[in-house]
């Protein structure tokens, strides 16, 4: 029978023996032991932000810490990646991710201080952001194939989007890429006067966002022919998706939601997060206070798979932006 003092002794050595070993941390935390903060690349109040405020303080009750939301607008969403891309790959800096700034913006700009396949790793996908196509009421068509139609039998029409570059101005040129028509593109400063010009009858039709045109849409100002997603929008089940009108399966133009992580982020901070995600967004009331705000509501794939969407979707986005001429135009 070992004596006190003996044991004692074996006890000092083998603490000795665990400190000095490689990989061993004396007092090992999990993940997460400290506030998490999301950084979105948009202003406070808009449709992003209210997302991201009501799944973070779901997340933080689950993880039992602080959820900070740091909004940094500015360089065409740009400015809030390069932070996030540089950030300490810990798991607790994230960012939101658009097709902007992860599929457009490294083709369409000169100078990109980041890589999106490179300096990120994908968390959860849970939103999609669709456009509506519509058209000044006196245009006399009212479905997608009629509209085709009149294109093509008056090639003088125009579309206005509120930039060169941006999503709407790129749906817009897919659809006349797949369907070979001939629309001139008139570019504003901004969304709302781009479609205020639409309900004029200054320029013909245009992919518009879904919280700007539709109140003019149900005051019939502007008139609805398609949505621009694969699924039809919940605030206007009426309004057929963009591929089914159109018969061409295939077709889908939107921006999205992808809450991401600095690449070398530990596989365990990033499952653990995407479970977290997973089983918040799954719930109906946050999936109805999203549709609310114009957007579809995802139940947010494997990352394997959303690794594999971001690939697709940067191959289709900047294919474009190089055939139109625009690569390293801004």
């Amino acid at each position: 029978m070992w004596s006190p003092a003996r044991l004692a002794t074996m006890g000092l050595v083998v603490a000795a023996c665990n400190a000095t070993m490689p990989g061993m941390p004396a007092q090992a935390q999990a993940y997460p032991a400290k506030a998490i903060t999301i950084v979105l690349p948009l202003a406070a109040g808009t449709g992003m932000d209210t997302i991201v405020r009501l799944y973070g303080e779901r997340l933080s009750a689950s993880f039992g810490r602080p959820v900070l939301v740091d909004n940094r607008p500015g360089a065409s969403m740009m400015l809030a990646t390069t932070a996030v891309a540089s950030a300490p790959a810990d798991g607790y800096t994230l960012l939101v991710g658009t097709s902007g700034a992860m599929a457009i913006n490294p083709v369409l700009f000169k100078q990109v201080t980041y890589d999106p396949e490179r300096d990120f790793v994908p968390v959860a996908f849970y939103v999609k952001s669709p456009f509506v196509l519509v058209i000044n009421p006196s245009l006399p068509v009212h479905t997608v194939a009629e509209l085709i139609r009149h294109v093509k039998d008056n090639p003088t029409l125009s579309y206005s989007t509120p930039g060169a570059g941006l999503a709407q101005h790129l749906s817009m040129e897919f659809m006349k890429q797949r369907f070979g028509l001939e629309i001139t593109h008139v570019p504003y400063r901004n969304s709302p006067q781009s479609i205020s010009d639409i309900v004029a009858g200054h320029v013909h039709l245009g992919f518009a966002e879904v919280g700007a045109s539709l109140p003019l849409i149900r005051d019939g100002k502007l008139r609805a022919l398609a949505v621009s997603s694969s699924t039809r929008l919940p605030m206007l089940p009426e309004v057929p998706p963009f591929a089914e009108a159109a018969g061409a399966p295939d077709f889908e133009a939107v921006s999205w939601h992808i809450l991401l992580a600095p690449s070398k982020t530990s596989k365990e901070a990033v499952d653990k997060l995407h479970g977290e995600m997973k089983r918040i967004l799954a719930a109906p009331d946050l999936k109805e206070k999203i549709a609310n705000l114009g957007l579809i509501p995802l139940d947010t794939p494997f990352v394997e798979d959303i690794n594999r969407y971001m690939k697709e979707e940067r191959e289709k986005w900047g294919s474009l932006v190089k055939t139109l001429g625009l690569q390293g135009s801004q």
